[in-house]
């Protein structure tokens, strides 16, 4: 059977085919910092060991989708169902004149030469996984081998955890000395509001210089389903204690959403209710992204 099969894995709803127009404009250089490419799998085969099988979402498709919504830069992550192979990373930024830039999924295989290819391919960031329905922690001895790898890169981390492992991995987040970007807001449970231990201590992460946070991700944490209001106080939270170093993105093509897929459009509209300022709105769309990918212009 093909690596691009969906065979035994687990497969993800495609994203909603149907994205309305936004009612909020966003501004000139806007960034999305958070979303994936997908194969196509016969030409960027899915990883054999992979938790799941997502739907084809191509770099022509995230273009398309991005031109509609009025997003004219975009950071590309690595999706864990490709594994380290980052070639369908490296193939859209090499296809974007200058607009992407890529966080990459590394693995023992990469040494100083693999990783000086990824930054000259336009790379800046490497993802580790710690949520459980990914597999859980990785190999934390590699992970610190692989900070002091890319630290002369100008790298940054970016962390993906559920939010109990904010606890958990509280002293080793403190060792680290490197750039973070935390995923998702931290995963916070909605329900249990913002005064939950975890969320105090990502906020409490949040004034360290060091600590970036992306305000997205709110389908994936909303008790509520659909608009997703309730996550909105966890996002201005977070704008209100750094707002220097927040960035959104929309996560398309949404894997592994276990309740309601939302719509592109709605979430950009989201992100506007986040931050109603249009002082805000500069920072988290364009001047904390090209600060901290290096974007141009």
């Amino acid at each position: 059977m093909a690596d691009n099969e969906a065979g035994p894995y687990k497969s993800c709803q495609p994203p909603d085919p149907n994205p309305k127009k936004p009612q909020a404009t966003l501004p000139p250089g806007a960034c999305d910092a958070h979303c994936h490419i997908f194969g196509p799998g016969d030409l960027f085969p899915y990883h054999p060991t992979r938790s799941y099988t997502p739907p084809d979402a191509s770099r022509q498709t995230l273009k398309k989708l991005h031109d509609f919504l009025g997003i004219e830069r975009a950071v590309i992550v690595q999706a864990s169902c490709h594994g380290p192979d980052n070639t369908a990373v490296l193939d859209a930024i090499a296809h974007s004149n200058g607009k992407y830039r890529g966080v990459a999924h590394v693995d023992e295989s990469y040494g100083e030469k693999e990783l000086l290819e990824l930054h000259e391919g336009g790379v800046r960031g490497v993802r580790f996984n710690f949520v459980k329905h990914l597999g859980g922690a990785p190999d934390i001895d590699f992970l610190r081998r692989t900070v002091d790898a890319i630290r002369g890169l100008g790298w940054h981390l970016v962390l993906h955890f559920d939010a109990a492992d904010l606890l958990e991995y509280k002293a080793l987040l403190t060792e680290l000395n490197l750039p973070i970007v935390i995923d998702h807001m931290g995963r916070p449970v909605v329900a249990e509001g913002v005064e939950q231990a975890p969320f105090q201590t990502l906020l409490e992460f949040m004034k360290d210089e060091n600590y970036w946070v992306k305000v997205c991700g709110s389908e994936r944490i909303s008790a509520t389903g659909a608009p997703f209001h309730d996550a909105v106080p966890f996002a201005q939270k977070l704008l209100e204690v750094a707002p220097d170093r927040v960035i959104w993105g929309t996560d398309f093509p949404h894997p592994n959403i276990k309740g309601d897929m939302p719509n592109d459009g709605d979430l950009v509209d989201l992100m506007a209710l986040i931050a109603p300022d249009e002082s805000q709105r500069q920072k988290l769309l364009i001047d904390n992204p090209a600060r901290l990918y290096g974007f141009e212009g």
